[in-house]
């Protein structure tokens, strides 16, 4: 794989106005995919102390199609979606849309139709990073491309694969330092690689397994700082400062999938995939190798393209079993503390902020919930959108952006 510099293949670079400035991407409140801590979880959320009947709309843009989360830096917001053939890199003004900049890329795709992502179309799937003044995406021709955040101008961008993984790509960079990291590669062949932020040569390559669906994550686990991930049939461990890898376990079966980001509690790595059920595990070193050892496995859910969150103890989401279960289990035993009767959602993507977990469904309604142990009781429920929700809704003081088919729109509570 090489980089490729200069400008792609019907680019396209439109300065509109100047805009709010950036800030680091620790200070942000939503700098890549589930958050600052590619958890779910935000912290800025300012809950009123009486919920409205209904949100405000402030404002409501077409931006193109796809799935990727937007991200929130400072006042800036970046989307990276489809529009007319072209994969579009924007910046926004978060208070009223106003586009700042606006970067482009001829991107054809070829989707198979057998598979069962040809109905949610082109993307792109996979949310783009923000790191030190840098963006950085995966198009859903499997290219990776490197923007300069301040003026959209592209910095490099990789040859793309010549075969498409099954159901396109949908797996989001993972910045490490002076790496950027994501899982490529085409059907039945895929590598977990690491490019130089600056100038996008490899610097470690990780290709045992095919291509992932789901993102990658650091994890640190006996001073050992290591990239977490699933590729196409197993859980991998490798270590983030020269791809070595440490530890894997078979866990995705032939013709099964996942597009599950694995999800930390301490020491503990949870894991699901369709018709998998939920996973607890540990990796473990004994005599200086790499072991991992199950906690526990839970069959009673399973997260397929629904990812759960962490709170207090207890992993909360929705299983694809019986056409939409929201769920919640013992994060430390495993023990099934609830389950709804099904019907409940195609998909929901989940922000946790403590006091509520805000459930977007991918009809466009969004649930207010508060966490318990004991059942599934949302407070609150709003329709966000009229088209299809499938990016994770971005959370901020008391604003919600929301990403549906076609558009951004910023939703404010009083």
């Amino acid at each position: 794989m090489r980089s490729r510099w200069g400008s792609a293949v019907g680019l396209a670079l439109v300065i509109v106005m100047a805009g709010p400035g950036l800030r680091a991407a620790d200070d942000a409140p939503w700098p890549q995919w589930r958050g600052p801590r590619r958890d779910g979880l935000v912290t800025s959320f300012a809950a009123p102390a009486v919920w409205p009947e209904q949100l405000t709309k402030r404002w409501s843009v077409p931006v193109g199609i796809g799935y990727a989360t937007p991200l929130l830096v400072g006042g800036r917001l970046f989307v990276f979606a489809r529009q007319q053939g072209e994969e579009v890199m924007l910046a926004l003004r978060a208070d009223t849309g106003a586009t700042i900049w606006r970067t482009a890329y001829t991107a054809p795709v070829t989707l198979n139709q057998r598979s069962g992502s040809f109905k949610h179309g082109e993307g792109p799937k996979s949310t783009p990073t923000y790191a030190d003044g840098r963006l950085f995406t995966m198009g859903m021709g499997g290219m990776v491309s490197a923007f300069d955040a301040a003026t959209g101008r592209l910095l490099w961008q990789t040859t793309p694969p010549a075969v498409l993984p099954l159901y396109g790509t949908a797996t989001s960079p993972l910045v490490d330092s002076r790496r950027v990291i994501v899982h490529t590669g085409g059907h039945n062949q895929g590598a977990l690689v690491a490019f130089d932020v600056a100038t996008g040569v490899v610097r470690w390559q990780w290709s045992e397994d095919g291509p992932a669906y789901g993102s990658p994550l650091l994890a640190t686990f006996d001073g050992v700082t290591q990239v977490v991930g699933v590729s196409q049939q197993f859980v991998v461990g490798v270590e983030a400062a020269t791809g070595t890898l440490l530890w894997k376990r078979p866990f995705l079966p032939p013709n099964t999938t996942s597009s599950q980001t694995p999800i930390l509690m301490g020491r503990t790595v949870l894991i699901s995939g369709q018709s998998m059920g939920v996973t607890a595990f540990a990796p473990v070193r004994r005599g200086g190798q790499w072991d991992t050892e199950t906690l526990w496995v839970n069959e009673d859910v399973s997260m397929y393209m629904s990812n759960g969150v962490v709170q207090d103890g207890v992993l909360y989401g929705l299983s694809h079993k019986n056409s939409g279960q929201w769920f919640a289990l013992d994060a430390t035993t495993g023990k099934t503390l609830w389950l709804t009767k099904g019907r409940d959602a195609g998909n929901a993507a989940i922000v946790n902020t403590r006091a509520f977990l805000l459930e977007l469904k991918d009809d466009g309604e969004l649930l207010v919930t508060p966490p318990s142990r004991e059942g599934h009781a949302p407070a609150h429920r709003y329709q966000v959108a009229d088209s299809a929700t499938w990016a994770q809704p971005v959370v901020d003081g008391r604003r919600i952006f929301i990403k549906d088919e076609n558009g951004l729109t910023l939703w404010t509570l009083p």
